[in-house]
């Protein structure tokens, strides 16, 4: 019996920054990574945290991006 081969995954972390909000930070770390990585499928927040610059808020959230490898594309 020969089985397929199901869709294989790698994983990354990244960390979004934005002075806007979480989801700014969120919506700007996928959108700067599909910029070098094909197949991007999912993606999950790890954490949520900031720090004061100048009196200012950085909001950082931190993720694991998953994208499906190629060869392994139904």
């Amino acid at each position: 019996m020969t089985s397929k081969a199901g869709t294989i995954y790698k994983k990354i972390e990244l960390v979004g920054t934005s002075n806007v909000g979480y989801d700014d930070a969120i919506k700007l770390a996928i959108e700067r990574a599909e910029k070098t990585l094909r197949n991007i499928k999912w993606f999950e927040v790890k954490a949520q945290r900031g720090r004061i610059v100048d009196g200012n808020i950085e909001y950082q959230a931190e993720l694991e991006v998953g994208f499906a490898l190629e060869d392994t594309l139904a």
